[in-house]
């Protein structure tokens, strides 16, 4: 499998459709500019659907891929080794954060273990049945997955996608339930960015103090190393310092562009899966969005990459899905306000001649 494939595959979102888009919001009543950034997210939804004006997100979906990490052993979480389950049962039970905003929301939230380092007997089998390997090699001594492993995650990832698309899934947003993730992440953006272990260790969402902050940076230092003989196959670097639930998330958004489905980015995590996606495809960043800053300074360095802009900075680091989850209001609000704001009376229509000339 080459992931480099899916650069034939990843059209961008339609740019007639934006422009037409772009020259209905010139005709509003409220005058361009005033709406802020809202006016760029709705012409983007436009272009995404392939229609003016815009359709509303009706749709919207919570996709939270499941994993852990070896590397967490070394006490570089804030959380236990091989505890992610428990994020995952507070999800399924719905006492998490993203489970109570979901619910407000009226969101449904999916569940995809993909690496998971717990017996499957403690969950549902709808949430472990596509299970890749039980939890990812510690990636600062040893590979996080085989060959093997690494294609099936991405896989994964890409059977998700089309199973969302396939069932009216109009906007995904993305999270991660990891114990370790941020690691691994860190690395993956590190590696890809040439930059130093010191610069992308942040403290992850649990918060960790100066002497686990001190095991991370080393530990990412180790694996940089192990990372950057293998930056030229995205596949390759995703089995030497990925992780199931990394190379799902990485196959899921691939395959999310290729099926024109949005995606809204949360953390961490989903920047350093996308940072990785764009090496793959450079159209497919033009179909994410980015939720908010999550305060991890990888994840500002990937975005500013990507060049995607966070929509929201309430300093949420929860992970989970939460904060991206927090920005689905504002999207949803640009959609109503581009499709249904009257436009100006006498405002040129796209034929060129004035609305109420048209209309009489």
């Amino acid at each position: 499998m080459n992931l480099d494939d899916f650069s034939d595959l990843i059209e961008r979102p339609d740019s007639t459709v934006r422009r037409d888009a772009e020259e209905r919001r010139e005709r509003l009543a409220v005058r361009p500019g005033a709406l802020g950034r809202l006016d760029e997210l709705g012409e983007w939804l436009a272009a995404a659907q392939g229609a003016v004006p815009v359709r509303p997100v009706e749709r919207p979906r919570v996709v939270l891929f499941a994993g852990d990490h070896g590397v967490a052993e070394l006490g570089v979480s804030g959380r236990p080794a091989g505890t992610a389950y428990r994020l995952v049962r507070d999800v399924l039970d719905g006492s998490s954060p993203v489970a109570v905003l979901a619910r407000r929301a009226g969101v449904p939230v999916r569940v995809v273990d993909a690496g998971l380092d717990c017996d499957p007997e403690l969950l549902p089998k709808d949430v472990v049945r596509y299970r890749v390997c039980r939890g990812s090699g510690r990636i600062d001594v040893e590979d996080a997955l085989t060959a093997e492993e690494t294609e099936r995650a991405v896989r994964l990832g890409m059977a998700v996608a089309d199973e969302e698309a396939d069932s009216g899934t109009d906007l995904v947003v993305l999270g991660d339930l990891s114990v370790g993730g941020t690691t691994v992440a860190a690395t993956l953006v590190a590696a890809l960015c040439g930059t130093d272990a010191s610069v992308v260790t942040g403290r992850g969402g649990a918060g960790i103090d100066d002497l686990a902050w001190m095991r991370k940076c080393a530990a990412i230092r180790d694996a940089l190393r192990r990372a950057r003989p293998v930056l030229g196959d995205q596949m390759e670097l995703l089995a030497a310092v990925g992780g199931a639930d990394i190379a799902a998330m990485t196959g899921f958004l691939l395959q999310a562009a290729v099926r024109r489905m949005p995606v809204v980015l949360d953390g961490v995590v989903s920047a350093a899966c996308a940072l990785v996606g764009q090496r793959a495809a450079f159209r497919a960043p033009d179909w994410w969005l980015a939720g908010q800053v999550g305060g991890e300074p990888a994840q500002a360095k990937a975005l500013d990459r990507m060049a995607l802009v966070p929509l929201l900075d309430h300093g949420v680091t929860v992970g989970e899905g939460a904060g991206a989850l927090l920005a689905l209001p504002l999207v949803q609000a640009a959609a109503a306000l581009a499709a249904e704001l009257p436009e100006r009376p006498g405002a040129p229509r796209e034929d060129g001649a004035p609305e109420e000339d048209a209309a009489g």
